[in-house]
């Protein structure tokens, strides 16, 4: 199963969501059944690691995000299994970036997944906040993360 996280810049959410699906594959054992990548909407960030707040964030619940920033290519609704956005902006996003019908099949939102966040429509972008966004962030990405690998 080959699994693509997105959101704009790839330096937070999705490259957090990453870290999480790795760690929790790995936990499991069962690392040899998943590729796991993520990618942003937005080419701004490409090469860059995820912003030092959600490194220092992530890498107190144990997760170390070293993953690049790059951009969604069209390739990668060929190659991937599950195209997962974080939000609304970013699913549209991803339907306009779609080469086909069924390609755009693949995408999902990544709140779908939330097992103990029903009421969660999104996760939302931490950037431009405090530490509270960015461990809410990681808290709803846990759940769906999870969410996700249980419903694989």
């Amino acid at each position: 199963m080959k699994i693509l996280f997105v959101c704009l810049g790839n330096i937070c959410r999705s490259s957090a969501a990453e870290g999480v699906m790795k760690q929790l594959v790995e936990r499991e054992g069962r690392q040899d059944e998943f590729f796991i990548d993520s990618a942003g909407i937005l080419s701004y960030h490409r090469g860059e690691l995820p912003d030092p707040r959600m490194r220092s964030h992530a890498a107190r619940r144990g997760y170390q995000l070293t993953h690049r920033s790059r951009p969604v290519t069209t390739d990668d609704f060929l190659e991937f299994d599950l195209i997962i956005g974080m939000d609304d902006r970013n699913l549209d996003d991803l339907r306009q970036l779609a080469p086909s019908p069924e390609t755009e099949k693949k995408i999902h939102r990544m709140t779908d997944y939330c097992r103990h966040h029903p009421d969660a429509d999104y996760v939302p972008d931490p950037y431009y906040g405090g530490s509270q966004g960015f461990e809410l962030v990681l808290d709803l990405l846990e759940d769906a993360c999870q969410g996700l690998l249980n419903s694989i």
